[in-house]
């Protein structure tokens, strides 16, 4: 072989190689898009928007991990909160179930409206009603009693117009917005009206978020000894309203920091969203609009679930993001998906 005819040989080999590593190169994958059940439009873009500022070493808005704090009211945002909230659903039921050891309930109220079927009866009773209610049904037994039993109820009940359980009434594209911030080293927090360990019985198997970033309202435990064991004891006693005002106190009391986004959806969360916003440097305050009566409901100002009033006005004099569920939403629960 002369050089000339060896240099072609190796020339025509080396082709042959590239060729050969260009063709067994995989092509790119597309990237995935990390909101699926999020339309394509402003609230969808601003989201991604912030979580982008917020990560980025070289951006101005940059945040360090430790002040990456986002925190989720429950009712409404996470989940669904008609026609009544799931909780009370769960008192309701547990006093039918106590019913045959108290007698007495048949003439009391508000427990023999709760015996009756009379909704109407029961609403009479106002704020004050609920509370020898609660205090029936959600103390009296251990904190691990408490949990056990909510645990079997979330199991167990359904929901009356999906026929589905409770726990599964979560909104799909809010469990992506909850992977998505995790994903960008978030602490993803829940800060709720509901109690405290009704929502530690399912919030880290629904949402991944373990007990410890679970923020609520909570009624007095006390220290006790039971077969010779130490237990913590439910009492009938309020001792924390997580609500309204109360949520901004119970951030600081068990976070320790100020969230840099939140999502709500009633005026109940305002004062959340109003804090969160006043912090300095980059902010993402959110409500989500219930707008769609056909896959879900909706309802804002004047509903007794879930009223939405000062804090549509307020989130267009503060720009927040309010999040159009009709509009922006593909998809409402999970078990609506087609994959």
């Amino acid at each position: 072989m002369t050089m000339h005819r060896f240099r072609t040989f190796l020339a025509l080999a080396f082709t042959a190689l590239v060729l050969t590593a260009c063709a067994a190169t995989p092509a790119p994958e597309p990237a995935t898009d990390p909101l699926p059940s999020w339309n394509e439009g402003p609230s969808k873009a601003r989201i991604l928007d912030f979580l982008d500022r917020v990560t980025d070493p070289d951006s101005p808005d940059f945040v360090p991990v430790a002040e990456r704090i986002a925190t989720f009211d429950n009712d409404g945002t996470l989940w669904s909160e008609q026609p009544i909230y799931f909780q009370l659903v769960f008192a309701l039921d547990r006093v039918k179930a106590m019913a045959p050891q108290h007698p007495e309930w048949a003439d009391q109220e508000p427990f023999r409206s709760v015996l009756a079927g009379d909704m109407a009866g029961l609403a009479a009773q106002g704020e004050a009603g609920l509370v020898p209610l609660l205090g029936a049904t959600h103390t009296g037994m251990s904190e691990a009693e408490f949990r056990a039993v909510a645990q079997e109820w979330l199991n167990t009940a359904r929901h009356p117009r999906f026929d589905q359980p409770y726990k599964d009434m979560v909104y799909q594209p809010m469990l992506e917005v909850l992977e998505l911030f995790r994903a960008n080293d978030f602490q993803t927090w829940i800060v709720s009206g509901g109690g405290i360990q009704f929502l530690r019985a399912f919030t880290e198997e629904t949402y991944g978020i373990p007990p410890e970033q679970v923020v609520g309202t909570s009624f007095v435990s006390s220290y006790d000894w039971r077969d010779g064991d130490p237990v913590l004891m439910r009492q009938p006693e309020l001792d924390f309203l997580d609500d309204k005002e109360g949520k901004p106190v119970a951030i600081n009391l068990h976070i320790g920091r100020r969230p840099i986004a939140a999502f709500g959806n009633s005026d109940g969360d305002l004062q959340m969203l109003q804090w969160t916003h006043a912090g300095e440097g980059p902010r993402l305050a959110v409500y989500i609009h219930h707008t769609d009566a056909d896959r879900e409901w909706a309802y804002d100002r004047g509903s007794h679930i879930g009223g939405l009033d000062q804090g549509l006005d307020q989130a267009a004099q503060f720009n927040w993001l309010v999040v159009d569920m009709a509009r922006d939403w593909s998809v409402i629960y999970p078990f609506q998906r087609e994959d």
